[in-house]
């Protein structure tokens, strides 16, 4: 796993033992920011479901200003740690150990760009989504990234909040919501 752009560009990240993380292919990385790069410079952004810190990592990478990393895991925290240090964004970047509905809750900044990754078998892509929509913490025009294995179905509720737009890469999908003005 590597950074593929930006001021970090070729740098390898550290990478899980196990099988408890499913780190985002590159294929699929390349794909997603190629369709966001434009909303990328100075964004402040929220990794929730870290793992390994690699989406946060890249957006910094290709010119957010900063990125807020959230997991559960203190192994994930303790990667993402490392990989932030690797790639010397330190001063750009947040590492809280947290399970994500709390965190949520909890939060009181605002974001440009959230990304929501979480582990496909759980419900807590729907649940983000929906705590999201509650509490109001995208930016006007934000996006939030979500990748989620094709054949998981999302609801509509969602279609007053958000525009979106779904692609499909083998058996990911990648749905981007907009956050209507």
């Amino acid at each position: 796993m590597r950074v593929i752009a930006g001021s970090a560009k070729g740098m390898r990240l550290n990478t899980p033992d196990g099988m408890l993380t499913r780190p985002t292919t590159d294929r699929v990385k390349e794909a997603l920011f190629s369709i966001i790069h434009f909303d990328l410079p100075g964004a402040r952004v929220l990794d929730l479901f870290a793992g390994t810190g690699q989406l946060g990592i890249e957006a910094v990478s290709r010119g957010a200003s900063f990125a807020v990393f959230v997991d559960e895991r203190e192994a994930a925290c303790r990667l993402v740690r490392e990989n932030v240090k690797k790639t010397g964004f330190e001063n750009k970047a947040t590492v809280l150990r947290s399970d994500y509905a709390n965190y949520l809750r909890h939060c009181r900044d605002k974001f440009d760009i959230i990304f929501l990754d979480p582990p496909y078998s759980e419900v807590f892509l729907e649940n983000s989504l929906k705590i999201i929509t509650e509490i109001d913490i995208l930016q006007s025009g934000g996006i939030i990234a979500t990748e989620y294995p094709l054949g998981k179905v999302l609801p509509e509720a969602y279609s007053a909040y958000f525009d979106s737009k779904e692609y499909r890469y083998g058996k990911t999908v990648l749905t981007l919501f907009r956050k209507i003005d």
